[in-house]
């Protein structure tokens, strides 16, 4: 089973070039890193972390953009993944991202992980750009957007909420015909039905490895319906913060059906998350 790991605040304290270094040298297959552009000081949805009313936690608005952190790592290595845990698509313009994308995927030699969800901050949508009522629409016509510039010499688009004629858009990704397309989301039909549809992956943010194995059975059975081919999908295990740290938990959520098992790094320095680093891979990994 692959391992990664995500570091939730990955800036000067705790270098993501350092960090995902020594990830890499201990045998972690990806790093991943959060998005929030910002956080409105007022802002009316309940932070989904947290019971309702809770105050969202302090780090949200200090995290750095995902796209140069991980262009920061893909520099100090040669071989692990770098993935968005994940990136709000409708917070960003489509050629913009697939611009900043390729060009990551390129310079890395194609390690690039697109984890992509819609968000869940009204506010921060709206800032943004986003359509938040309809903020999926919004995201699988962005995503339509970005693979054709990333596949085609020259890509227009006409859309509810894009337009623009006849472009040319280099570099290409690295990875044919793009980078793996891994959407967040809990176990819904209209998540199932999402993967399924345009993605390559589903990255679900659950309590226990049985809601992964019962999500995995329903994307089986939402692939037969629709004539995809399950074993092209990639299942990957999000834990959330303390989650899923031990070895009994790897071997859990492995027998659910995941491929890849993703642990919060929980320090916030740097010589915290190394030494983390190196317990983490001693369970999970057995690097010694």
């Amino acid at each position: 089973m692959d391992i990664g790991v995500f570091q939730v605040r990955p800036d000067g304290r705790a270098d993501p070039a350092i960090v995902a270094k020594r990830a890499e040298e201990l045998g972690f297959e990806s790093y991943w890193v959060p998005d929030h552009t910002i956080i409105p000081v007022e802002f009316s949805e309940s932070y989904p972390g947290g019971a309702p009313g809770d105050e969202p936690p302090e780090y949200l608005h200090q995290i750095p953009d995902p796209l140069m952190t991980l262009a920061r790592a893909s520099g100090a290595t040669s071989t692990i993944k770098l993935g968005t845990g994940i990136c709000l698509v409708p917070e960003r313009n489509p050629i913009l991202m697939a611009k900043q994308i390729a060009t990551l995927d390129d310079t890395s030699g194609g390690r690039f992980l697109f984890g992509i969800g819609a968000g869940w901050n009204r506010e921060e949508c709206e800032i943004l750009g986003g359509d938040f009522d309809h903020r999926w629409s919004q995201v699988r016509e962005s995503i339509g957007i970005m693979k054709n510039l990333w596949t085609e010499d020259q890509s227009g688009h006409e859309g509810r909420y894009y337009n623009f004629p006849a472009v040319k858009c280099f570099p290409k990704p690295a990875q044919k015909p793009y980078p793996p397309i891994i959407l967040g989301g809990v176990s819904a039909e209209r998540v199932f039905n999402r993967v399924v549809d345009y993605g390559d992956g589903w990255m679900p943010l659950v309590e226990t490895a049985d809601d992964i194995a019962a999500g995995v059975s329903r994307l089986m059975q939402v692939c037969a319906e629709k004539g995809r081919d399950f074993s092209t999908l990639d299942i990957t295990a999000f834990g959330l913060d303390g989650q899923w740290r031990a070895s009994a938990d790897r071997d859990a959520v492995e027998q659910a059906g995941a491929n890849r098992l993703v642990v919060w790094l929980q320090a916030m320095d740097t010589e915290g998350i190394l030494s983390e680093l190196d317990g983490l891979a001693a369970e999970l990994i057995g690097t010694p």
